[in-house]
């Protein structure tokens, strides 16, 4: 697998369907987050807030979303129809991606990181 730099070098690499879902990832995430700077980090687009705040991926059946494990814990209810794990939500290419939760989601994490910067002042 070659190294990408970009995230639009990253959705580039997908078939179209594929594309469209990732691009809709990245705006979504954008939308709660403007502020945040876009990088690849461990392979994947990664927005960036006083530190890695989301990350987000196409798998082979699934779109992942990393937004740490307490973005998953305090969405726990809302995460019931999705496979998790301790720091990742499986998205599955047939169902429609959640945006309104993804985009909670992402805002949730950027309000934990401007507190947890806030502590380390």
């Amino acid at each position: 697998m070659k190294t990408v730099e970009s995230i639009d070098a990253y959705i580039a690499g997908f078939p179209q369907e594929i594309q469209e879902l990732l691009k809709q990832m990245r705006k979504t995430i954008q939308q709660a987050a403007p502020e945040a700077t876009e990088a690849i980090k461990y392979g994947m687009p990664t927005f960036v807030l006083h530190g890695n705040l989301v990350h987000f991926a196409a798998n082979k059946n699934h779109i992942g979303f990393y937004p740490a494990p307490s973005g998953i814990t305090q969405f726990e209810k809302e995460l019931v129809p999705y496979p998790t794990s301790k720091g990742a939500i499986q998205f599955p290419y047939d169902k429609k991606l959640p945006l309104d939760l993804v985009k909670k989601i992402t805002a949730f994490r950027v309000k934990e990181n401007a507190a947890k910067k806030s502590i380390k002042k």
